[in-house]
């Protein structure tokens, strides 16, 4: 019997863009029109501030350690994103995963609709945070689903993904559990904070995998990929796929292109390490755009605390100069409050924010 607590929400079925996008668009449908948006920005066209990059090796090595963990919190704590290198993943692997993925979206409709999100769930091919048959839909297919722990991986979807695909999707999830734990501890470390806290929090957590499908467009300004959010977990891991740029950042009330590095990764902070770390590290709203030329793909392995636990600041990170900032609430629900939403802004965060007088600004 399925566990009830995996049932984190639910979202209304959806066309396939990726087929959508075959057709020969002059207009595009109208529940695809975003004039509410920002317009995309083109990294090609102005110079703009970078984001950090840090090195794992260097976090591993006595020689160097201090100072990347400095570089660790200026990331987390300005920018929310930093590029991950020298992480340790085996880039085989990596690349095996990129192929997977790309051939799995590839797939003919009829054996995609196997995989096809079923009425009342969220997992499998489909959108996410779709409310009403009115909202507006994202320029993208997405395949999602939990990985982790196995006991909640949906019978009809990780275990019946065609081979060789899921034996390395297999590996790969182990190997970024383990990324993520070592990088969730060097963040504890970073902040000289008591690491039982983050360990007590994470150690048996959450995985759960988003692949991305953003196709071409031909009026690319006039759709999202993905709506500018913050993301609900404690760290996102995501692998660009292929060569296309789409992912923009907020910074400073700008948007900003991140331009994905050879054999890297791209981490962010999610909510969850923002409330955990009382606010100082923060999450950061994001968004993916759409061109004209060619699709983009992606792959965010998103890490959360285990369902049953609850959370709320770190002890070790409430002084008498900086009170909590964000109520305490447990895993499962802050979850099921987050799915039940559609996906807007930091505006979710902002919930469970106590509101007092010594409270700094909430948005981004």
């Amino acid at each position: 019997m399925e566990p009830k607590s995996s049932k984190l929400g639910t979202s209304l079925l959806v066309p396939s863009v990726q087929e959508l996008a075959k057709e020969p668009l002059t207009t595009i449908p109208p529940r695809y029109v975003r004039l509410d948006q920002d317009p995309p920005i083109l990294s090609n066209t102005i110079s703009l501030p970078e984001a950090p990059v840090i090195d794992l090796s260097k976090l591993s090595s006595e020689a160097f350690k201090d100072l990347e963990l400095e570089n660790l919190h200026h990331a987390c704590k300005e920018w929310g994103f930093f590029q991950l290198i020298n992480h340790g993943v085996s880039s085989s692997l990596v690349e095996k995963v990129k192929t997977g993925i790309q051939d799995f979206f590839n797939l003919p409709m009829e054996e995609k609709k196997k995989f096809w999100q079923q009425p009342g769930e969220m997992e499998g091919f489909g959108q996410i945070f779709v409310l009403s048959e009115e909202q507006k839909l994202d320029w993208a297919d997405l395949f999602y689903m939990i990985t982790l722990p196995t006991h909640l991986r949906k019978p009809h979807l990780f275990p019946q993904l065609p081979l060789p695909f899921r034996d390395n999707l297999e590996s790969y999830s182990a190997e970024l559990r383990n990324l993520a734990v070592k990088i969730i501890d060097f963040i504890a470390e970073a902040l000289k904070m008591d690491n039982k806290d983050m360990k007590e929090l994470f150690e048996e957590g959450l995985q759960a995998m988003r692949m991305n499908y953003y196709p071409p467009c031909p009026q690319p300004e006039l759709v999202i990929g993905l709506n500018p959010h913050s993301d609900a977990v404690g760290l996102t891991i995501l692998l660009q796929i292929n060569e296309m740029e789409g992912l923009q950042i907020k910074k400073d009330g700008m948007w900003l292109p991140i331009k994905p590095l050879p054999n890297a990764f791209i981490l962010n902070i999610g909510d969850i390490l923002e409330i955990v770390t009382n606010g100082i590290y923060r999450s950061i709203e994001h968004r993916a755009t759409v061109n004209m030329e060619k699709e983009r793909l992606s792959i965010a392995t998103f890490y959360l605390p285990k369902l049953d636990g609850d959370m709320g600041p770190a002890p070790s990170l409430i002084t008498p100069e900086r009170q909590a900032l964000f109520k305490r609430i447990g895993v499962a629900d802050y979850l099921k409050g987050y799915f039940s939403r559609e996906l807007l802004g930091k505006s979710y965060v902002d919930v469970l924010r106590i509101h007092n007088e010594t409270n700094e600004g909430s948005s981004t």
